[in-house]
């Protein structure tokens, strides 16, 4: 959560990774990186095997984030509950760093007298409302996918208008798996809105093997890149200032 931005990665899948790199290594990556790994499991008549259902579970502990596994016709609020208890799970995790830097190494905020847990809490709700949140959700694009993208589609725009009451500033990013011509494809890069998928969404073909894996090291290597930018950036800005003499 570093300069105030939570960095979550929300992965919507149907079933488990049977190429590249194991998914679970690659969101323990993502979690040193301090990225949260969301995983929602999406059923629709049929129910998610076992196999699947431990892998989405194991990503998510990996990657120290949230899974669900859920009907089709339920994902949207799902993904709108995950994202936020994703976001007040980061939050704890840095308060409670700071209580034992503070109160010795063994005090977690469930310690603390009921009058100061409930001042933390107060903060703790001040941060999910005006935190930056960075999001880059991944996309499970196989076949069996195919009947469930325009779900997935309202349930991402419902996510963006209910996060919109939020003060933080909200941006976002989306990556399919597998793509037209590699394991990964970006499909929309770094935006404050998702308003373009109502338009992208209809034209997507569902079909192919599962790269879990790789999309999931993909979007760790995005973030990087986000960062990596913006720093140079802000170099840019600061030997601006100082060439103009301010």
């Amino acid at each position: 959560m570093r300069n105030g931005t939570i960095k979550q990665i929300l992965l919507i899948t149907d079933g488990y990774s049977n190429t590249g790199e194991d998914p679970v290594a690659m969101a323990a990556l993502a979690k040193e990186q301090g990225i949260t790994v969301n995983v929602i499991g999406v059923m629709e008549k049929d129910l998610i095997d076992e196999q699947s259902t431990n892998e989405i579970e194991n990503i998510a502990m990996s990657g120290g984030g949230v899974s669900q596994v859920v009907y089709a016709q339920n994902l949207s609020q799902t993904v709108q509950m995950v994202t936020r208890q994703a976001m007040t799970q980061t939050i704890h995790g840095v308060v409670n760093k700071e209580l034992q830097q503070i109160l010795g190494s063994e005090t977690q905020l469930e310690d603390l007298p009921p009058e100061k847990r409930g001042e933390v809490m107060e903060v703790v709700d001040d941060l999910g409302e005006t935190s930056n949140l960075d999001i880059l959700i991944l996309v499970d694009m196989s076949a069996s996918m195919k009947s469930k993208l325009p779900t997935v589609k309202e349930a991402l725009l419902d996510l963006s208008l209910s996060l919109n009451a939020r003060i933080g500033y909200n941006n976002y990013s989306i990556f399919l798996f597998p793509g037209k011509k590699k394991d990964v494809e970006k499909l929309l890069d770094w935006t404050p809105n998702l308003n373009k998928v109502s338009a992208i969404f209809p034209k997507l073909t569902a079909g192919g093997i599962t790269p879990t894996g790789p999309a999931l090291e993909e979007a760790v290597k995005h973030f990087k890149k986000k960062r990596s930018t913006r720093g140079r950036l802000e170099e840019y800005d600061e030997r601006s200032i100082e060439e103009s003499g301010l």
